[in-house]
């Protein structure tokens, strides 16, 4: 999938950090994502203190459809968006393809079917948000915790599963793609977004979030069409119809 940019960052030297325990445990601040080098690439980490900022899900505007980018999404969300991603595998349609729960409702079941393509890679899982908490678990676990989560959206593989990489990927294949995922940390009470700046190996990417971000637990939401919102980094991605969209807004 094509991938093209509306606006980037200036000057990117001046933000690119080398990742260390005590950025990594840096709190959420008025800027929420930076740019980072970390397993000889690079990439952009969105931090988000659950404490601080909602996260939600949008996949429909209120006439029914899809917003479909992050520049519609900021146009309806206005200045208090600080940070959108597209969130999860979607159809030729948008529509989510697995678990899909907007302000605790159901829109689209949790899908443990097998097929082919990264969804099905199992273990796959679910990204879901509940209060001031946010978690990632396998499907399977998924299933048998019955959270009820206020948003919720399930993709696939799994990256990093209780600190171990997912069994079926490779330390750096030769599958290389534009890719985002997120993970979490802090009991839950931080979300972390990551999206890399050129094609990287799915090893490299799971190695980001488990030895470079701190994260236990960590899923892949899409490649290719991985696309940012970062206000703070003057960054709008633009590119191909999104499906389901992750967004933070103010409290």
């Amino acid at each position: 999938m094509m991938r093209s940019i509306l606006s980037r960052w200036a000057g990117a030297a001046a933000f690119v950090i080398a990742i260390s325990p005590a950025a990594r445990a840096a709190p959420d601040s008025a800027e929420p994502c930076r740019a980072v080098e970390a397993q000889g690439e690079s990439f952009t980490v969105c931090t988000i203190d659950l404490r601080r900022r909602s996260l939600k899900l949008f996949w429909r505007r209120p006439d029914g459809q899809a917003y479909a980018s992050l520049s519609a999404l900021a146009e309806a969300q206005g200045p208090k968006l600080s940070f959108a991603m597209n969130g999860g595998m979607y159809d030729k349609d948008q529509a989510p393809v697995g678990l899909y729960v907007e302000d605790g409702r159901e829109l689209h079941s949790l899908s443990t079917a097998d097929g082919p393509g990264n969804f099905h890679l199992k273990p796959n899982g679910v990204f879901y948000v509940k209060g001031d908490r946010a978690g990632v678990l396998d499907t399977g676990h998924y299933a048998k915790a019955r959270l009820k989560p206020d948003f919720a959206t399930q993709s696939g593989p799994m990256l990093v599963i209780d600190g171990h990489i997912h069994p079926k990927i490779s330390a750096d294949g030769p599958s290389q793609k534009i890719r985002n995922g997120v993970g979490t940390r802090d009991g839950g009470h931080v979300a972390v977004f990551a999206i890399s700046e050129r094609p990287v190996s799915f090893g490299a990417f799971a190695r980001l979030f488990r030895d470079d971000l701190g994260c236990r637990n960590a899923l892949f939401l899409d490649g290719s069409v991985s696309s940012l919102y970062a206000p703070n980094l003057n960054r709008s991605d633009i590119g191909r119809p999104l499906g389901p969209l992750i967004g933070a807004v103010a409290k």
